[in-house]
């Protein structure tokens, strides 16, 4: 076995292989840019390298650095974690000639299925059922519209070195084909050093569900069964679980012997997924095989009780899988959610800055329940521009999916993150929708039942009478605080009047507050009460506690003028009045937000890499009017009406702030 190994990557996936490698007795050696000097997977190896300047472009995905780092250490052998250099042959060829054990599958087999044109004929050769499309090579965006046009629209533009939802656009007219074309082949030139890209047919209504397989050098390839990916925006999943709530036990079973025979056919060993997409009526298409350990391989690690890492270490030493394909038993449910440095509220844009405040949920390992959290961050680390926005990914495990989901929720209500934008509401309000709960999705689920944007969640009104009762709670315990300090300096106890009128955002409810042995009891107008207890303390961030018989896990911040209040994707701004207070409150006017309609505002930041207009140009809603890229992802910004250009304030190279003016408009 290996005495040390090097993680050619960072971030989260370099913290998890750390994990398993440190279980299995193993020193572990870090690579770092100058940006992450200072990261959690540096902080958590036995040794570190730094490989270069913050571009991956610099650091990453520079072999030939990463073979520096080799040397200086003596690794024995190299884990590529996913992205960067994972499915890069080059990098097992070289990592081989310097008598280096590549933690992954041979070169052979990442050339033949890394490259998604031809693992699609190699598929294909196999009996595998694919998805129609053109599998040579794009010329240009000409050839890119001949082709779509002949498939037929919608059509998916691809890498062919992708993954991770990079280089990856819908095009449903000619248009967008033009346009989707260049996008994708810019990305992939950025993200991967190969700006190749192919064409196939984009299936509607799909739902995206892979298979885990694992394979040694010794003849044993086995399925772990699968994950269901269908929740994703911009291609890039966000939730998955394992199992499927769709497929039945023969769709998996072919599924599986299907995505085995095909790593079979290219000599495949080590851990790798083959990603399927599945209609309605559970006919399945190859889309892809990543030759890689995958982002959301812990919901088949908590269903099978795999290490898939200690796997995959275990066959790059050389050793025999220790178990058999009758051996493999999925065993209750697992969810993951992947939290992201994006804002939700602007269309999941990256937010970079500093964690001011990062606090997990425990980690739980039980025979009801599990809670898992693969992180890579760290209070007062700094999400920066240069990377994927991932944070974490939360897991959950239950005997049974609603469980499952039900100790997500409760897991994201006490998940703090502060100081950037981040997706944790919009995960929740995830778990909380119907759609979801049932199992009735598809890969269109986040623009079907959000085409407008996610703007936050509207709770019912039993739920904001629970919340109102909270911050009746919370501001009887300030009050009573107050109350002790004011009376401590002026000799008597100042008198908490038990009436108010809590305000959540625009709808109010007059309560009648009484204080009990054990908690608190808050009456409303309408003669119903919800009695309130806690062990929830001033200063506490959470509020914990049966609010009316049900369990609630409530973030609590005191603000200017109240408490904002979150809970279940929902942020309300908690406004605790006396009846005159609340008398007078509504007599106040509403401030109105501030006119930007005539700016053309960056909405994250990031660099500017092309301005498509000029003073004076007349422009048309829809036009494209700027490129930015963040976190290796181009985003175009487009006219939302009419108009006629009166200034350009930036320049393709400009470094640009959210909400710092691009264009002003006459």
């Amino acid at each position: 076995m290996f005495k040390k190994i090097l993680i050619a990557n960072r971030g989260e996936i370099a913290c998890r292989v750390i994990k398993s490698a440190r279980r299995m007795g193993i020193a572990t050696v870090a690579v770092y840019s100058d940006a992450d000097r200072n990261a959690l997977h540096v902080r958590m190896a036995d040794e570190s390298v730094c490989i270069g300047p913050a571009p991956a472009n610099q650091s990453y995905i520079v072999i030939e650095n990463v073979l520096q780092a080799i040397r200086e250490t003596g690794a024995e052998a190299v884990h590529p974690g996913y992205g960067f250099l994972s499915e890069n042959k080059a990098f097992a060829e070289a990592l081989a000639k310097e008598g280096v054990a590549f933690i992954g599958p041979p070169p052979g087999a990442i050339e033949k299925m890394g490259d998604k044109i031809t693992s699609k004929k190699i598929a294909a050769e196999a009996g595998v059922s694919t998805v129609p499309g053109h599998m040579g090579l794009i010329d240009d965006a000409d050839h890119a519209v001949k082709i779509a046009d002949n498939i037929g629209y919608p059509v998916m533009i691809k890498a062919s070195a992708g993954g991770g939802g990079k280089g990856m656009r819908i095009a449903w007219d000619e248009a967008g084909a033009r346009e989707g074309f260049q996008s994708s082949k810019n990305e992939a030139a950025a993200s991967f050093g190969d700006d190749r890209i192919f064409i196939e047919k984009f299936v509607i209504q799909p739902r995206h569900i892979e298979i885990q397989v694992l394979a040694d050098s010794h003849g044993t390839t086995l399925y772990l069964g699968e994950r269901e990916c269908s929740i994703q925006r911009r291609n890039q999943k966000v939730i998955e679980e394992a199992p499927s709530p769709f497929l039945d036990a023969a769709t998996r079973k072919n599924m599986g012997e299907q995505a085995c025979a095909l790593a079979a056919a290219v000599g495949y060993t080590s851990a790798g997924t083959v990603e399927f997409i599945v209609d309605g009526d559970r006919n399945f298409y190859f889309l892809e095989m990543n030759t890689r350990l995958q982002v959301e391989h812990p919901v088949t690690e908590l269903i099978t009780g795999v290490d898939l890492v200690e796997q995959m270490i275990n066959v790059a030493a050389g050793k025999k899988l220790p178990m058999a394909q009758k051996d493999i038993k999925l065993n209750g449910w697992a969810m993951e959610s992947r939290l992201y440095a994006e804002d939700p509220y602007r269309n999941f844009l990256p937010s970079t800055g500093r964690l001011t405040r990062y606090r997990p949920p425990a980690e739980v390992a039980e025979k009801a329940q599990a809670v898992r959290n693969d992180t890579g961050v760290y209070e007062g680390g700094e999400i920066s521009i240069y990377y994927d926005p991932m944070i974490a990914k939360l897991c959950t495990w239950a005997p049974d999916r609603p469980a499952a989901i039900a100790g997500m929720r409760d897991a994201l209500d006490g998940f703090e993150v502060e100081g950037i934008g981040h997706n944790l509401p919009f995960l929740a309000a995830v778990m909380e929708h119907p759609k979801f709960t049932s199992g009735d999705i598809t890969t269109a689920f986040i623009e079907e039942e959000y085409p407008d944007g996610f703007t936050g969640v509207t709770p019912d009104e039993d739920t904001l009478q629970r919340l109102a009762a909270v911050a009746a709670h919370v501001k009887m315990h300030k009050e009573a605080r107050e109350a002790q300090v004011s009376g401590a300096m002026a000799n008597h106890k100042r008198r908490i009047a038990p009436d108010w009128v809590v305000a959540l955002g625009r709808q109010t409810f007059p309560v009648h507050v009484d204080e009990n042995g054990d908690g608190t009891e808050v009456r409303f107008e309408d003669d119903g009460s919800l009695s309130v207890r806690s062990d929830w303390t001033l200063g506490d961030r959470l509020f914990q506690g049966d609010v009316g018989g049900v369990f609630m896990i409530v973030k609590v911040d005191f603000i200017r003028g109240g408490a904002r209040l979150r809970y279940r994707g929902a942020d309300l701004k908690a406004v605790v009045r006396t009846p005159r207070q609340a008398e007078l409150a509504a007599l106040m006017p509403e401030k109105a937000p501030p006119d930007t309609s005539k700016y053309l505002l960056c909405p994250m930041p990031g660099l500017l890499v092309s301005v498509a207009v000029k003073a004076g140009d007349t422009v048309e809603e829809g036009q494209p009017l700027a490129t930015v890229e963040a976190m290796k992802m181009e985003n175009i910004l487009r006219a939302e009406r009419r108009g006629v250009v009166a200034k350009v304030n930036a320049a393709p190279g400009d470094s640009l702030a959210v909400d710092e003016a691009i264009l002003e408009f006459e």
